[in-house]
């Protein structure tokens, strides 16, 4: 379909992709050393219940999680904008498969309430990507 001289085309969307890798052994150290007060400051009550459901993978569940907050903020520009880290929530279904859920401030910033996600683990780290 031609445009005339004075139509222009709805700009292009743009694909926004973040990336993150955190080591589970660092989420652990940080809940041997600040406990309560490290999860509670973090992650969401959704995000504590999800992970601590099965005790022995507690710390690579809020790793995944916190790497994919990390990817988040990446990927929409948030890393100066002072949002709380518990305004990027990550929720599962029934069947495993997640999804970021953006509140408040960060989804005010970034435009969405919601974005994919993916989430992987190997060798002691978690990787997640988040795209809009």
């Amino acid at each position: 379909m031609a445009h005339g001289p004075d139509i222009q085309p709805p700009p292009a969307a743009g694909l926004r992709v973040g990336l993150d890798m955190t080591s589970v052994k660092d989420i652990q150290a940080s809940l041997d050393e600040f406990g309560e007060r490290f999860v509670e400051r973090l992650f969401s009550a959704t995000e504590q219940a999800d992970s601590a459901a099965v005790p022995a993978l507690q710390a690579e569940r809020l790793a995944a999680r916190f790497a994919a907050k990390e990817a988040a903020i990446k990927a929409f520009g948030l890393s100066e904008a002072g949002v709380s880290w518990r305004e990027l929530e990550v929720r599962c279904d029934e069947h495993g498969a997640c999804r970021l859920h953006l509140h408040g401030q960060a989804a005010m910033l970034a435009g969405v309430r919601e974005a994919a996600l993916s989430l992987s683990s190997g060798r002691g780290h978690v990787i997640a990507l988040v795209m809009d």
